[in-house]
């Protein structure tokens, strides 16, 4: 819709004047600039004056409000719709404008999601704007119908609600863990006396006599840091690395700051994911089904490296593939099993892997030169036979889109014991995805549980068409709501968060 693409732009600006004493903001208001297109048209369409006093006093309270979500009043005019120097007709133009520009970032987000996420395919909310605004001024329900604007998912709901909490701790920040090197069994020094402190914070830590820490990383600190990890799903290994040392100084200002990325991220999404369909979380190393709106099923998952990220998008899952050949990317021919060839050529055989040349014609591994081919240098296609070493191991689970990402199985199963499952080279490892593909079969008559597993058994390439289609949300959530467990905040491993904030903080 045009209103949409309107409501981005830059809606007015205010006049800086800076003092000697202190920087203050002058509300006055370059009114050439104040209104977009779409206040324009509404008031023309409207006639005369839109705003009475009630109604002007509530959007303010609303404005105020946005706060609640993640959104700061500033960027709506606040400071400008108090302004008691206002005209009449300056004030009706003004309030149109915030009404307006609050609604469109409650329903499409603040950011453009695809600033951020350059590969983001989801559908975006609708509303009919300017008819919500026309019945909130006529029934008076100005703040309300703000509100009603915000997402439905429960995991929205979820994270206001922890926001609000989290708000009224603002003043409860961590005694901080300075930086450097990993914090290991046997080590002391005041860096571990920091980290002592900073679990007797937390209630993880209790000390046996009175009296600062002891500075050594005993085998009471050590648990203490395992209850510790085992609560923000890290390793549980005792050991302060990065990712620990970044959860243990998460305070208040660090989770509020996540909050708001995440409420923006849920803005993004449609409220209907679709009755059935699943959610990959990235962040959370993770892949949810749905039915109905509740979860039914969650699967670790591996995902891309930080060098090889998973991209961000939805799509539609098409088939699956019992026994898949890998047809091996260029890319990761190349760079990753070329090497590995030259070191040994027999490993060709050994997994299992066949050489096609431009005529799709096999070729003998021995027949080629391995010292002489690699980037930009081979002629040849790399497929593996479906066996043990496959590197899809039983399934893979399609859904066709340009970034060549599915979910599959593998050989290395035991990865999935580590909570940190960054190792792929962007396709989701999936645990148990056989049962995952039997959940997506259902709707599949002809697909039973008996005829998935002899087709499994069977060792060949068997494709099982779905009949009917089944939408996935790839998705980066760094704060998740686990029910009765409360907000889980997790690792922003490919360091997408800043850049979400840095939207939010800037003045549209």
């Amino acid at each position: 819709m045009k209103l949409r693409s309107l409501l981005y732009l830059p809606a007015f600006a205010f006049v800086v004047n800076t003092a000697s004493a202190q920087n203050r903001l002058i509300n006055r208001i370059d009114f050439n600039r104040l209104a977009p297109t779409a206040t324009q048209q509404f008031h023309a369409a409207q006639g005369g004056q839109v705003w009475n006093n009630a109604n002007y006093e509530a959007l303010i309270s609303a404005i105020e409000g946005l706060k609640d979500h993640g959104l700061n009043p500033e960027h709506y005019h606040l400071a400008a719709l108090t302004d008691q120097q206002n005209t009449p007709e300056d004030r009706d133009r003004l309030a149109t404008d915030a009404w307006l520009s609050a609604a469109a970032h409650m329903v499409y987000g603040k950011l453009s999601p695809t600033s951020v996420e350059p590969d983001w395919t989801a559908a975006s909310r609708t509303a009919d704007l300017t008819s919500m605004l026309s019945n909130a001024l006529s029934s008076g329900q100005i703040k309300e119908s703000l509100d009603a604007l915000a997402p439905t998912q429960p995991g929205y709901a979820a994270l206001v609600a922890e926001y609000a909490a989290v708000r009224e701790q603002a003043d409860a920040e961590p005694s901080p863990i300075p930086a450097g090197e990993t914090l290991k069994p046997g080590m002391s020094g005041m860096r571990v006396s920091a980290l002592q402190a900073r679990l007797i914070q937390l209630g993880h830590l209790e000390l046996e006599e009175e009296g600062p820490p002891s500075g050594k990383m005993d085998e009471a600190t050590i648990e203490a840091v395992k209850i510790f990890q085992r609560g923000e799903a890290l390793d549980d290994d005792g050991v302060v690395g990065a990712a620990t040392l970044t959860a243990l100084n998460r305070g208040a200002q660090k989770k509020l700051e996540t909050l708001r990325v995440n409420l923006e991220r849920w803005r993004w999404l449609p409220d209907d994911l679709g009755q059935r369909h699943l959610r990959a979380n990235i962040a959370g190393f993770n892949v949810t089904t749905y039915e109905n709106g509740a979860p039914v099923r969650t699967h670790l998952t591996i995902v891309g490296k930080p060098y090889r990220k998973t991209p961000v998008f939805s799509d539609e899952i098409e088939y699956a593939v019992f026994n898949p050949w890998w047809e091996t990317p260029y890319s990761l021919a190349t760079k990753d099993k070329v090497p590995l060839f030259r070191k040994d050529p027999d490993a060709v055989t050994r997994m299992g892997f066949q050489i096609i040349d431009q005529n799709g014609v096999a070729v003998e591994a021995s027949g080629v030169d391995w010292n002489a081919v690699g980037p930009g240098n081979f002629p040849y296609r790399l497929r593996q036979a479906p066996g043990d070493q496959n590197a899809l191991g039983q399934v893979k689970i399609i859904f066709p889109n340009k970034h060549n990402v599915y979910l599959h199985d593998t050989p290395t199963r035991g990865l999935f014991s580590q909570r940190q499952r960054a190792f792929s080279s962007g396709c989701m490892r999936t645990q148990d995805p056989i049962d995952l593909a039997a959940w997506l079969l259902q709707d599949t008559p002809e697909w039973t549980k008996e005829r998935i597993d002899a087709a499994v058994a069977s060792g060949k390439e068997t494709r099982a068409s779905l009949k009917v289609k089944v939408p996935v949300h790839v998705l980066y959530f760094t704060a998740v709501s686990e029910g009765a467990a409360g907000i889980r905040y997790l690792d922003d491993i490919y360091a997408r968060d800043n850049a979400v904030l840095a939207g939010l903080k800037t003045a549209p």
